[in-house]
């Protein structure tokens, strides 16, 4: 089975531990074909922070570290060439919440592949920062619906490769015990309207592992939700871990094949240049 992991963060992402370098080497080791490092570019955090004591103060001022991330990982392809297949990609956050940001970086030519990806709702925290144990159910509710609803939108904008993580909310839901108050039948919906945009846009889904190592125990999506992409005609997935250190590089990706395996699927992405390019599982 070829080792691929596209979804890793360095240390040029604010959240992250490790410097490039070290994800590379440690991808090396473990044998892995293709790596993307995907640093964080949330474009809402395009600008430097007010002031320090604003929540996520340290993930602002993307417009530094995302366009820091792109030139290192550009100058290391040249240097890892023929040992392994690096690409330089970036993990776009709220890119509707500063579209002339996000145009800035997905118009860089240095980049291989962009994941689009939704963390939080206009004018809310990230969902890591909710306090689900202090909102009524019709909150809940309308929290989600806000979500899917903002993912759809991004969707129909277009300019990224794959969705990620499409179930992101879930992961901290379940970790504060509060998942038996979502019924996701309620989204069926829009997620398929999610889904539909993106093939209809010839754009994919990660399959994205971080959940086996949280509360949650689950990829994000399920398999629920990648069948339900496969039987919708979606053919484009990728698989990443996630990682924020070099030591979850490639954690669950067996898994998350496994799990496309089970879907239907017998191939799986990755992007050169945004071309993708296809690998049998």
């Amino acid at each position: 089975m070829m080792l691929i992991d596209l979804h890793t963060h360095s240390a040029f992402s604010p959240d992250a531990e490790d410097g490039v370098q070290a994800m590379i080497d440690e991808a090396l080791d473990r044998g892995v074909q293709v790596l993307a490092i995907t640093d964080h570019c949330d474009c809402n955090f395009w600008e430097t922070a007010p002031s320090d004591t604003v929540r996520d103060h340290e993930m602002y001022g993307a417009r530094f570290y995302a366009k820091a991330s792109i030139s290192r990982v550009d100058d290391l392809k040249k240097i890892y060439r023929g040992r392994i297949n690096l690409l330089c990609g970036t993990e776009l956050g709220q890119p509707l919440q500063n579209t002339a940001a996000a145009e800035k970086i997905v118009s860089d030519k240095r980049l291989d592949f962009t994941i689009g990806s939704h963390h939080m709702n206009r004018g809310r925290d990230d969902f890591y920062w909710l306090e689900y144990e202090k909102m009524d159910s019709s909150e809940m509710v309308s929290l989600l619906d806000d979500y899917f609803e903002e993912v759809l939108e991004m969707c129909r904008w277009d300019r990224f490769d794959v969705l990620g993580h499409l179930t992101y909310p879930l992961r901290y839901i379940t970790e504060r015990g509060r998942i038996s108050d979502v019924d996701m039948k309620r989204y069926d919906e829009l997620i398929r309207q999610i889904f539909w945009t993106l093939i209809h846009n010839g754009k994919g889904i990660e399959i994205n592992t971080s959940g086996l190592r949280q509360p949650i125990g689950k990829t994000l999506p399920d398999l629920e939700y990648v069948k339900l992409y496969y039987d919708m005609g979606g053919r484009i997935l990728t698989v990443g871990s996630d990682a924020h250190k070099k030591g979850d590089i490639c954690a669950g990706i067996a898994e998350g094949i496994a799990i496309a395996k089970q879907a239907g699927f017998t191939h799986l992405t990755y992007f050169e240049k945004h071309s993708p390019n296809y690998i049998q599982i």
